[in-house]
C-alpha cells in the first residue's frame, strides 16, 4: 500500500549512519534503469556531502538527494513506483529550503534532459547547452533564490 504523500518524512542523514539506505536507491534508479556504470554513481563527495532520505509512515526509504557545500543538488532519485506522486517536488523542496537556510545566492543542479520541466516548476533556469554525463544528456540549471519567494519552497516540508 502506498503511503499517502503527507505521511512522508525527509530526513537528514548522515553517509556513514545511512548508506545502505542511500545506496539502494541510487543504485536502483540511475545503475539499473537508468545504466549509469558503477564507476560513475559513487565518489568521494558522498562521504563528506549532506543527504536528504524520504522515508514511508513505515520508515521504507523511498528517495533521496545529495547536497554539496557550493549549493549543488545532485543525485536526486526517486524509487520508480513512487514516481509522479509529488515526492519528488517535497524532496526538490527541502533541498532548496536547506540551501537557502545556508545563505547560498545560487543552487545549480544537473538535471536529465526529461526532468527540465520538473525543475523549471520550481524556479530553476538551464544555464548550458546539452552535455552527456554517463552516456546520458544533462544540462546545467540553476536557481537564484532572491528571485523566488522563501515561502515557495517550504509549502508541504
Amino acid at each position: 500500500m502506498i503511503t499517502p504523500i503527507y505521511n512522508l518524512k525527509i530526513n537528514h542523514v548522515k553517509w556513514s549512519e545511512y548508506e545502505k539506505a542511500l545506496r539502494t536507491i541510487r543504485t536502483k534508479v540511475f545503475i539499473k534503469e537508468q545504466q549509469v556504470p558503477v564507476a560513475l554513481e559513487w565518489d568521494e563527495q558522498d562521504t563528506s556531502a549532506q543527504h536528504l532520505l524520504v522515508f514511508t509512515s513505515t520508515n521504507e526509504p523511498i528517495a533521496c538527494a545529495r547536497l554539496l557545500n557550493n549549493g549543488s543538488i545532485g543525485r536526486m532519485a526517486v524509487l520508480k513506483e513512487w514516481r509522479g506522486l509529488g515526492v519528488g517536488a517535497k524532496l526538490l523542496n527541502k533541498a532548496i529550503a536547506f540551501h537557502r537556510q545556508q545563505g547560498i545566492s545560487v543552487i545549480t543542479l544537473s538535471a536529465q534532459m526529461h526532468a527540465i520541466p520538473f525543475y523549471q516548476k520550481a524556479g530553476f533556469e538551464v544555464i548550458s547547452a546539452p552535455y552527456l554525463d554517463a552516456g546520458i544528456l544533462h544540462v546545467d540549471m540553476h536557481l537564484i533564490p532572491e528571485k523566488t519567494s522563501m515561502t515557495d519552497y517550504l509549502a508541504d516540508i
